[in-house]
C-alpha cells in the first residue's frame, strides 16, 4: 500500500499596510513606496515558491479625531501599476491587487486587470472589497456610497439601491462577460449588460488573457461575504484565532459551495497571518513580546481604545483602568477603518478581560488586537502550519511579516525548506499561471 498524499499548502505574501502590525521604529523598516521596497517581498516571496504577492488598498488617507491619523502609513501607491512593475522582475509568481468594487466600474477595471494577466503571462488575480461609508465616497465624483442596509446615500444624483456585496457580485459576473467576449481563437464579440447597477454594452478591447479570467479572492467574514465568495471567488481572504475556528470557518464556506454547483477544491480558504521565530520556542516567545510592546505604543494603545469607544481619551493614562463609560454608537472621530462588532459589546468583552486578568489599557489592546500568530521555532512553526492545513483549518495562509521589506526572509529561509522536507509544499513550480499554482482550472468558455 501507498501512503496518503500530503494534503499541499498554500502560501502568498501581503505586504504590510496601513495597520498597526509593523514595526516603523525598527531600524530595519524601510520605505513603503519606494519600488525597491515592493521588489525585495515579491522576489522574496517567489524564491520560497510562494503563489503569490498581495497588496491591500487605501482610497482614503485615515482620521482620528479631525486629523490625518500620523501612526499610519501616510498614503499608498495603486495597486495594479505596481504590479505591473512587479511582473517584469518576476517570473512565476502571483501578482494580486485589492480593488473597490463600489468605487469603480466594471469596463475599465476588466480592462486593467485583463492587461495584468497578459504582461505577467498568467499570474493576476483581483481581491475584491466593498466599502460602505460615505467618509470614502465623499473621494469620488458621484459622492455617493451604498451604506450597509443597502439604502443608496449619494450626494446630488439617484443611483439605485442594493448593498455592497450585491454590487459587488453584479461587478464580479460583468467582469467576467466582458472577459468572456473574446472567443479563445482571438475573436472579439459585442457585449450587452442590462443589471440592477449596471447597464453598459460596447466592445471590449483586451483579448482573452492567459488564465482565462483573474483569480478572484474575497477578503470577509460576515455570512453575507462567506457566501459571496462561496458563489464567485477562488480564494477567501478570512483571520481566525484558534485552530478549532478555523475548521468551522473552513466546514461552514466549504459547505456552501455545492449550491453554485462547485467542488470544495475551486475555493481556497487562506486566512491572513503572522509569524514570529526564534531558535527556540521561547526565545520567539520573548520576541513576540517585544514586537507586541512596539506594534502598541503607549499613544497607539490609546488610539486603539478610542476606536472603539468614539471619544477623546487622551487624558487616560495607558498603563491604568479601561475608561468606565461607555462607548459613544456610531460616533465620527475615527475615519476610514472598518469596524468590526458592535461597540459596547466590543467595550464589555474588554472589560471582562481586563478585569479577570488585571490588565492596563494598553495590556488589554496587546492582548485584544493581535492576529493569529505562528510563533516559535522554524521546526515548531512549519509543524503548526502543517496541522492547520491537514487537518481542514485552512488550505495556506497568506503570511503578514511585520517589517518591510525583509521581513519575510527568515520564513523562506528556515521554516519553507522545512516544509518542503515533509512534502507539504511545493519545491518547484509546476506550472507558469497562478491558477496552476493554486490548483485551479481555466475558467469554461462563455460566450
Amino acid at each position: 500500500m501507498t501512503a496518503p498524499t500530503q494534503k499541499q499548502m498554500h502560501l502568498a505574501a501581503h505586504f504590510p499596510g496601513v495597520n498597526n502590525t509593523t514595526v516603523w521604529s525598527d531600524p530595519r523598516s524601510k520605505s513603503q513606496i519606494d519600488f525597491s521596497s515592493f521588489e525585495h517581498l515579491a522576489r522574496t516571496a517567489e524564491r520560497g515558491r510562494f503563489d503569490f504577492f498581495f497588496l491591500a488598498e487605501g482610497l482614503r488617507l485615515r482620521e482620528h479625531n479631525g486629523r490625518i491619523h500620523d501612526l499610519d502609513v501616510v498614503g499608498r501607491p495603486e495597486s495594479l501599476t505596481v504590479l505591473s512593475a512587479l511582473a517584469a522582475v518576476t517570473d512565476r509568481l502571483g501578482l494580486a491587487a485589492t480593488v473597490n468594487a463600489t468605487f469603480n466600474e466594471p469596463y475599465e477595471l476588466a480592462r486593467r486587470l485583463a492587461t495584468l494577466d497578459h504582461l505577467s503571462a498568467g499570474r493576476a488575480a483581483w481581491n475584491v472589497v466593498t466599502s460602505s461609508d460615505a467618509f470614502t465616497g465623499e473621494n469620488f465624483r458621484r459622492g455617493g456610497y451604498l451604506d450597509r442596509a443597502g439604502l443608496p446615500q449619494v450626494l446630488g444624483s439617484a443611483r439605485t439601491g442594493g448593498t455592497p456585496y450585491t454590487r459587488a457580485a453584479e461587478f464580479v459576473a460583468t467582469a467576467r462577460e466582458l472577459w468572456d467576449t473574446w472567443t479563445p481563437d482571438g475573436t472579439p464579440r459585442p457585449f450587452r449588460h442590462h443589471g440592477q447597477h449596471f447597464t453598459i454594452e460596447g466592445e471590449f478591447t483586451v483579448p482573452r488573457s492567459p488564465q482565462g479570467h483573474p483569480v478572484v479572492i474575497q477578503a470577509g467574514d460576515s455570512g453575507e461575504g462567506r457566501e459571496f465568495a462561496a458563489s464567485a471567488a477562488d480564494v477567501i481572504f478570512t483571520r481566525h484565532g484558534t485552530l478549532e475556528a478555523g475548521r468551522t470557518f473552513y466546514a461552514d464556506v466549504k459547505a456552501r459551495l455545492a449550491k453554485y454547483g462547485r467542488e470544495p477544491d475551486e475555493l481556497k480558504i487562506m486566512p491572513g497571518v503572522t509569524f514570529v521565530l526564534g531558535d527556540s520556542d521561547a526565545e520567539a516567545q520573548e520576541r513576540a513580546a517585544e514586537i507586541r510592546l512596539q506594534q502598541i505604543s503607549p499613544q497607539n494603545a490609546i488610539l486603539a481604545l478610542e476606536q472603539i469607544w468614539g471619544r477623546d481619551l487622551s487624558s487616560y493614562d495607558p498603563d491604568g483602568p479601561l475608561p468606565e463609560i461607555d462607548p459613544v454608537p456610531d460616533s465620527t472621530l475615527v475615519q476610514g477603518r472598518v469596524r468590526t462588532g458592535d461597540q459596547l459589546e466590543v467595550a464589555a468583552r474588554w472589560r471582562a478581560l481586563s478585569q479577570a486578568k488585571g490588565l492596563s489599557i494598553r495590556q488589554t489592546v496587546i492582548e485584544t488586537t493581535g492576529r493569529q500568530s505562528f510563533i516559535g521555532s522554524p521546526e515548531t512553526v512549519a509543524a503548526e502550519l502543517i496541522e492547520f492545513v491537514s487537518t481542514d483549518a485552512a488550505d495556506g495562509f497568506i503570511l503578514v511579516p511585520h517589517l518591510t521589506p525583509g521581513g519575510l526572509d527568515d520564513f523562506v529561509d528556515r521554516v519553507v525548506p522545512l516544509l518542503q522536507e515533509r512534502g507539504a509544499f511545493r519545491s518547484e513550480y509546476a506550472g507558469s499561471t497562478l491558477r496552476s499554482h493554486l490548483g485551479l482550472t481555466e475558467p469554461v468558455w462563455k460566450g
